[in-house]
């Protein structure tokens, strides 16, 4: 398989770890490692490990700095509707974080019908399903449209890697899982925030389709967004100027997030019942690129690949040495 240099170098430059053994409470998650600190601090490194249908397919080039970065995009731009978690970012890959009081649910919120998961509401609804997490929708519907409404549809957050299962605000408040007063003040946020990222990036030209939302408490009890917001992983997105005609069409949006890898992976298998093939690596940079096309597009800035003379995991060392010296 013949590759540029930069090509291949880029492939090379991928964070599979994020290991330190200096740091204390290490624990590994899906995409991030994360660390528990003294003094209600955490710390969250975003890796480049991708995953979908609950399990890692591969590592994708500068994933993990597009996931950080998009992310401090959309706190700095949404801070006046929610608090967030952030204290500081030591690296383009890492973020150190309040540690909250997480609540066990996460908040799904979608403006369209689609989706290829078990979680997505258009499996279910192309199965016949006219309910889906408690909302009732019409006959005649097609992939893709723009729902009549915005749609909470929650999920129960996994514990150690489980899978996402989904849930109704009637079972949410009838369990107690979530006390009603902070039910209903996440639900308005979440659609807050929603709202806000839809008018932003239709400046942009792009649709911000669904997202995933995960708040906590702080030590006052304050409800606080955590984790990560509308990134391209937590969200799709579709380019906007081309939406209308590919829907006409019967075709797929073009997509700027993970859907792209999960539709790949569907194409070549059944993903809950067949082991799955070998990503190419011209899928990956395409996918690579995708993401830093995205990151571009939200901020406005140029995605700034960083020193290859260096590893990812060396250098993020290197940052959190300086940052966090106590432990170095």
């Amino acid at each position: 398989m013949q590759h540029s240099i930069n090509e291949a170098k880029d492939l090379s430059m991928v964070l599979t770890d994020a290991k330190y053994p200096e740091l204390p409470g290490f624990r590994s998650n899906k995409v991030r490692d994360t660390y528990q600190l003294p003094g209600g601090k955490r710390l969250l490194i975003s890796t480049d490990r991708q995953s979908a249908f609950d399990q890692i397919l591969a590592a994708v080039p500068y994933k993990g700095q597009v996931l950080t970065q998009v992310a401090r995009y959309w706190f700095d731009q949404t801070q006046d509707i929610c608090p967030n978690h952030v204290i500081s970012y030591p690296d383009p890959n890492v973020v150190l974080v309040k540690d909250l009081n997480m609540l066990p649910v996460e908040v799904v919120v979608r403006g369209y019908l689609t989706g290829s998961t078990n979680t997505s509401i258009w499996p279910m609804y192309e199965q016949g399903q006219r309910e889906v997490y408690g909302h009732k929708l019409p006959d005649g519907l097609k992939k893709n449209q723009k729902l009549p409404k915005l749609l909470i549809t929650p999920t129960t957050k996994p514990v150690d890697g489980g899978h996402d299962a989904p849930i109704t605000e009637e079972e949410i408040l009838q369990s107690q899982l979530v006390k009603p007063e902070h039910w209903h003040e996440i639900v308005e946020k979440s659609l807050a925030l929603f709202t806000r990222g839809q008018e932003l990036a239709a400046q942009k030209g792009l649709i911000l389709v669904d997202t995933k939302y995960e708040f906590g408490l702080d030590e006052n009890g304050t409800v606080v967004i955590a984790d990560e917001i509308h990134t391209p992983d937590s969200s799709r997105y579709w380019i906007a100027g081309s939406y209308q005609e590919r829907l006409d069409a019967g075709k797929e949006p073009e997509s700027l997030d993970k859907e792209f890898l999960r539709l790949w992976v569907a194409g070549q298998c059944d993903p809950y019942k067949d082991p799955i093939p070998e990503i190419p690596e011209e899928t990956l940079l395409e996918f690579s690129n995708k993401y830093i096309s995205l990151f571009e597009k939200v901020t406005g800035q140029t995605f700034e690949k960083p020193d290859q003379s260096i590893s990812v995991h060396d250098r993020i060392h290197n940052a959190l040495a300086k940052a966090l010296p106590e432990y170095f």
